[in-house]
C-alpha cells in the first residue's frame, strides 16, 4: 500500500534547516524559530534511536532507489543541490540562507547552493548554481561542482534506467548526447542467434551469449515449472507459463522449459535483467550462469554528442544548466542528490575539459555496484543493512553541524506491529497506518485519551500522494486495442462499480482520517480540482450516454443498483453480450473473468479491500467474475505489475511538489520521445494527453497550468485506467517518554517531514 514509485528522484528533497540561528528577511533581522540546539538537554547516546520501518528493497541509491523507505536510507546519507520549504517551494538561496514564514513562525533554510534563474531573450533559461566551498562527504573528500556534474551525467546516460527523468528536461544538447546508443544486451537479443552482422561483437561472443542464455534460461524456467508442480498448478511448461500469468494463446501444449523462457523473455522485450529479478522462483539468471549486467554496457550505433552543452562548469564550486525553453517543473528536477564522484564513479575518468565525466559513457557498472551501500555528505553514515536493520552512525563532518544522536537504526517490521513496538519500547519513532484502529489504540495508551499525551505524541499531515485502483490498458481491453472506445467502455464498466463502493470502504477503514477523492491527483497539490470548481465531477458518475447515474435523493442501495445498471451499459458498448440484466459472453480479446491484486497482508487489511470484495459480489450478480487476490507480501504486486501479470490492483501513488505528469502518464505515442518511466503500469497511450503534459511544462503561469492539468486529468479518467480512491493522513508517532520532543522538527508538513532536521533529534 505504501510503495511509492518515485516520480522524480530530485523531488524527494531533504531540507536541512540550520539550527538556532537568525537570518535576514528583506532588510530586517528576523529571529529564526528553528530548533534551538543550545537549549536542548544533553542527549542520551547510550543506545541508538530506533525507527520502525516497512521492508526495504536494498536499493539505497540516489540513482536507482524505488520505494520511499529505500529513499529514506539514502536521504540520511545525502545532500541535495536544492531543497524545499514547508510549503513545497524551492529554496533558491541555500548557501546564504533564507528565512520564510510558516504558521506564524519564521524558519531559516540552508542548503549547498544558491540558485539564480535568468530567462534570456532567445527563449532559453539559465540556472546558475553557486555552491558552498566548505562541504565534505562523510569520508572527508570535498564536495565540488564536479560531483554535481557527475551526478547529472549518470542520470542523463543513455543506459540509465532508474526513476529520475532529468533526461526529459529540455537541457541544451541532452537529446544529442543520448542518441545513437543502445545496450549490448538489447542489441544482441534483438539481432537474434542467426545474426550475421558482427559489427559490434564477434561471432564467438554471440555464440557464447546464446549458449549461456539457453542454459541459464532453461534452468530458470524449469525452477518455475517445478514450483508450479509442487503447488499443484500443473507439471508442464504450458501450465507453468499460464499459471505465471503469461499469454499462452500461441504457446504449444508440448512446449519445453527453453520455449517457456523465451516466451517470457519476448514478453519482457528482451529486458533480461527485469525478467530475472521479477519472475524468479528462486534463482536469478546470474545464479544460473548468465549475468545480464555483463552486457549492460552501451554500444554506439549512430551519431552521438560527447557532452551535454547545457551542463556547464563555470568554476570549482559553480555550474550552469541551460534549458532551450521554459519548463516549470525543471527547478525541482534539477535538485539532484549530489553523489560523490570518487565513490560512485572513477576519478581517473573525470576530465571536464575532455568530455570525460567519471565513467565511460554507456557503462554505469561502477555506479550500480554501490546501490546497496550509499555514501554522501548527509548527516549520517550508512554502516550496514543486516537482519532487517539499517544501521547509521553520525557524520561528524556534516556541514550543518554534527548530529546530536550518534547512532540511529531503521528497523523492518510489519505495519501491524509498528504501534505495538512503539508502546513496548522496541522503537522510538514509527509511522503506523493511520486507521481508526490506530487512533483508538493511541488514545487508549495516553492517559488523556488523546492522540498526543504522556506516552505517545502523534503528528499528522495530509499524505503527499493518494490511494488508487489501477487498471492495465494492456490487460483489460477489447481486441488488443488499448485506446479504442470499446476498451475504454470495458474499463469504465469496472471503474463505475468500484467507484460506488469507495465512500463506504474508506469510511470503514479511516473514518475521519481520510476522504474520497475524484481525480487522480493528491489533494495537497495546487493543481487538484476543487469541489467548488464549475467543471468538477464525481469520478465515474456518468453512464455510457453521458447522463448522470445518481440523483441526490438516492439511498446507498439505490446507488449501488444504479452503478450496476450503468456497468451493464458499458459492457454492452464494449461488445459484450448482455441479456436479461446479465453479461453472457465477451468479445474477442476480452474476458468474463479478471483478477484484482491487493497487498492486504493476506488478511484483508487494506483501505480498498472492502471496495474490491463488494464490487466482486456485485459484478458476479451480473455474470462477471472478479477474483480478489490478497497478497501477503506487497513486493509480489510490483513484481507482477512489472511482468504485465496484473489486470487490476490497489496501491498508492507518491506525489511531488509540482504536479508534473510526465513520469506516470506520458507515452510518447507518435513521437520519438521516450515514455515516462512508470507508464508501463497503465500502458496509456494518448497523443492529446501527451501534448497537454508537455504544454503544462512550458509555462510558469500557475492558473494556465492548472487548467491544462485539468484537461489531462479528464483524459486519464476517460481512459479509465485509474480509479482515484482516497486522500489519507499520514501519522508519525514519537515516544513521549523516550524522545526529546523539543528536538523534533517543528511544524512538520506534507513537504517537510521529521527527517528534514534529523541531525537535531535526540533521546532523553
Amino acid at each position: 500500500m505504501k510503495r511509492i514509485l518515485a516520480i522524480v528522484l530530485a523531488l524527494v528533497l531533504v531540507v536541512c534547516a540550520f539550527a538556532g540561528c537568525s537570518g535576514k528577511k528583506g532588510n530586517t533581522e528576523v529571529e529564526s524559530d528553528n530548533v534551538k540546539v543550545d537549549e536542548l538537554p544533553e542527549p542520551n547516546n547510550s543506545k541508538p534511536l530506533v525507527v520502525g520501518y516497512s521492508n526495504f528493497s536494498s536499493k539505497f541509491s540516489p540513482f536507482f532507489s524505488e520505494t520511499a523507505y529505500d529513499q529514506d536510507v539514502y536521504k540520511m546519507t545525502s545532500v541535495y543541490l536544492l531543497n524545499i520549504d514547508r510549503q513545497g517551494a524551492v529554496v533558491e538561496k541555500g548557501k546564504t540562507g533564507e528565512v520564510r514564514e510558516y504558521n506564524g513562525h519564521n524558519y531559516e533554510y540552508k542548503g549547498p547552493a544558491d540558485l539564480t534563474i535568468t530567462e534570456n531573450k532567445d527563449g532559453t533559461v539559465d540556472y546558475d548554481f553557486d555552491l558552498r566551498d566548505d562541504i565534505t562527504f562523510s569520508d572527508g573528500e570535498k564536495l565540488t561542482a564536479d560531483d554535481v556534474i557527475f551526478s547529472m551525467y549518470v542520470l542523463a546516460d543513455p543506459t540509465y534506467d532508474g526513476s529520475s527523468t532529468l533526461y526529459s528536461l529540455p537541457i541544451e544538447g541532452m537529446e544529442e548526447y543520448r542518441s545513437g546508443m543502445a545496450t549490448k544486451l538489447s542489441l544482441m537479443y534483438t539481432a537474434g542467434r542467426d545474426n550475421k552482422d558482427f559489427k559490434y561483437w564477434t561471432e564467438k561472443e554471440q555464440k557464447d551469449f546464446w549458449a549461456k542464455l539457453d542454459k541459464a534460461g532453461t534452468a530458470f524456467a524449469q525452477e518455475i515449472i517445478d514450483y508450479c508442480k509442487s503447488a499443484g498448478l500443473g507439471d508442464t511448461a504450458y501450465a507453468a507459463a499460464e499459471a505465471w500469468g503469461f499469454d499462452v494463446s500461441k504457446f504449444a501444449k508440448n512446449a519445453t522449459a527453453t520455449d517457456m523462457f523465451y516466451l517470457m523473455a519476448d514478453n519482457y522485450g528482451g529486458d533480461l535483467a527485469s525478467l530475472s529479478s521479477t519472475e524468479t522462483a528462486g534463482s536469478s539468471l546470474a545464479d544460473l550462469g548468465f549475468d545480464p549486467s555483463e552486457y549492460s554496457v552501451g554500444i554506439k550505433t549512430g551519431d552521438s554528442a560527447d557532452s551535454i552543452t547545457g551542463i556547464q562548469k563555470t568554476g570549482d564550486y559553480s555550474l550552469k544548466v541551460k534549458l532551450t525553453k521554459t519548463d516549470a517543473a525543471a527547478i525541482y528536477q534539477l535538485g539532484v542528490a549530489i553523489a560523490p564522484l570518487h565513490y560512485y564513479g572513477d576519478k581517473s575518468k573525470y576530465d571536464y575539459d575532455k568530455n570525460s565525466f567519471g565513467f565511460e559513457k554507456g557503462d554505469l557498472s561502477t555506479v550500480r555496484e554501490k546501490t546497496t551501500k550509499p555514501l554522501g555528505a548527509g548527516p549520517y553514515i550508512f554502516e550496514k543493512y543486516e537482519d532487517g536493520v539499517v544501521s547509521f552512525k553520525a557524520n561528524e563532518k556534516y556541514y550543518l553541524g554534527a548530529p546530536r544522536t550518534t547512532a540511529i537504526q531503521f528497523r523492518e517490521m510489519n505495519d501491524d506491529d509498528k504501534l505495538n513496538n512503539l508502546i513496548t519500547g522496541s522503537v522510538d519513532i514509527t509511522d503506523p497506518s493511520y486507521s481508526t484502529d490506530t487512533v483508538d489504540a493511541i488514545k487508549k495508551e495516553n492517559s488523556n485519551n488523546k492522540v498526543t499525551g504522556d506516552k505517545i505524541t502523534t503528528n499528522t499531515v495530509d499524505n503527499l500522494g493518494y490511494g488508487y485502483l489501477g487498471i492495465s490498458a494492456k490487460a483489460v481491453n477489447v481486441g488488443g486495442e488499448v485506446g479504442s472506445e470499446a476498451s475504454k467502455n470495458l474499463r469504465k464498466a469496472f471503474a463505475t462499480v468500484f467507484a460506488v463502493y469507495r465512500e463506504k470502504t474508506v469510511d470503514s477503514y479511516y473514518k475521519d482520517t481520510a476522504s474520497v477523492i475524484n481525480y487522480p491527483i493528491s489533494n495537497t497539490s495546487w493543481a487538484a480540482p476543487q469541489a467548488t470548481d464549475p467543471d468538477y465531477e464525481i469520478a465515474f458518475s456518468k453512464d455510457v450516454d453521458g447522463k448522470d447515474i445518481y440523483t441526490s435523493d438516492m439511498t446507498e442501495e439505490q446507488k449501488e443498483k444504479a452503478a450496476l445498471d450503468a456497468a451493464l451499459g458499458f459492457f454492452k458498448a464494449a461488445g459484450y453480450t448482455v441479456k436479461d440484466g446479465k453479461v453472457t459472453a465477451a468479445p474477442k480479446g476480452a474476458k468474463m473473468e479478471y483478477e484484482a491484486w491487493i497487498p492486504a497482508d493476506g488478511s484483508g487489511d487494506h483501505p480498498s479491500f472492502n471496495m474490491l470484495t463488494d464490487a466482486s459480489k456485485a459484478l458476479e450478480s451480473i455474470g462477471i467474475k472478479l477474483i480478489v487476490k490478497d497478497l501477503a507480501n506487497s513486493a509480489d504486486l510490483w513484481t507482477g505489475i512489472e511482468a504485465d501479470q496484473v489486470p487490476m490492483w490497489c496501491a498508492a501513488w507518491g506525489a511531488t511538489p509540482d504536479p508534473d505528469m510526465y513520469q506516470v502518464y506520458y507515452s510518447g505515442v507518435g513521437t520519438k520521445n521516450e515514455p515516462g518511466g512508470s507508464n508501463y503500469m497503465y500502458d496509456i497511450a494518448d497523443k492529446t494527453l501527451d501534448e497537454n503534459i508537455l504544454k503544462a511544462r512550458e509555462s510558469m503561469d500557475q492558473a494556465y497550468r492548472k487548467q491544462v492539468y485539468k484537461n489531462c486529468l479528464d483524459i486519464i479518467v476517460d481512459w479509465a485506467v485509474e480509479v482515484p480512491v482516497y486522500q489519507r493522513q499520514n501519522a508519525i508517532t514519537f515516544s513521549t517518554e523516550r524522545v526529546t520532543l523539543a528536538s523534533v522538527t517543528p511544524d512538520i508538513t506534507t513537504y517537510y517531514g521529521w527527517l528534514e532536521e534529523v541531525q537535531n533529534i535526540q533521546l532523553n
